[in-house]
């Protein structure tokens, strides 16, 4: 088996492997974007949910940076991933510095970015569309069939993963849990900024550094989040952690 072929393995099996009990779908999902860009060769990957009331809102990304998060922002308002869940069928575009009329806004933020290709695939199952994973090039070159293929299934499994979690949480039926999950970002939100502020990073090296804390302690990142942004625990403790390392 080649490196990439255990690394496909692995990541199928973790994206299928959610009926614990400590499941934390905001660590899932931005596995599933790093995951996305690590296999299937394109620049950056995000996430965008349903929040359960006609619209959609940014969940994760493979990076923090702030000018990708914006990028993001601009994703739940118009473009690819919008188009997409509503037609339930991949979204692309090879040069979105030519879709000043197919996506005005979020052509010019993307681009201002530096992203000049995407390809948006939704997060189905059946009749459910729970939100889409947008996978993001820097150069014009528009994402290959195989890769747009292997993104479908990956966004395929991560939402039977999220939506089997009703087997395992009784009082909480898809759309609650996915309106909890974007109010959890938000809280992920404050708690970067804090860690920034007090250690001097930028907001991918805060998150990084949440998001270890939270994982060598056996805590979900959105009750670290919490704890930081109420100031319950010191922002100085994720930072000096040896396991937070924020460059890691």
């Amino acid at each position: 088996m080649t490196t990439r072929d255990q690394q496909l393995a692995d990541t199928f099996v973790s994206l299928a492997d959610t009926l614990v009990a400590d499941f934390d779908v905001l660590d899932f999902l931005g596995m599933l974007t790093e995951r996305a860009v690590e296999l299937l060769a394109v620049d950056a990957a995000a996430v965008i949910l349903s929040d359960q009331r006609g619209g959609w809102r940014p969940a994760a990304g493979s990076s923090e940076r702030a000018e990708l998060v914006e990028v993001f922002a601009a994703l739940s308002e118009q473009g690819p991933c919008v188009d997409c869940v509503r037609t339930r069928m991949p979204v692309a575009s090879a040069d979105l510095g030519q879709e000043q009329d197919r996506w005005p806004e979020f052509g010019r933020a993307a681009v201002s970015a530096g992203f000049r290709a995407v390809c948006a695939v939704p997060m189905r199952l059946r009749e459910d569309v729970i939100g889409a994973l947008t996978l993001l090039n820097t150069e014009p070159v528009a994402v290959d069939d195989a890769s747009v293929t292997l993104g479908q299934a990956l966004a395929d499994v991560a939402t039977i993963g999220i939506l089997q979690q009703r087997s395992i949480r009784h009082d909480e039926v898809v759309s609650e849990q996915l309106q909890a999950a974007l109010h959890r970002r938000t809280v992920v939100e404050q708690a970067k900024g804090v860690l920034a502020e007090v250690g001097g990073l930028d907001m991918h090296q805060a998150y990084l550094a949440l998001r270890a804390y939270a994982r060598a302690h056996r805590r979900q990142l959105s009750d670290v989040a919490h704890d930081v942004a109420a100031n319950v625990l010191d922002p100085r403790t994720p930072l000096t952690s040896p396991a937070d390392a924020p460059g890691m």
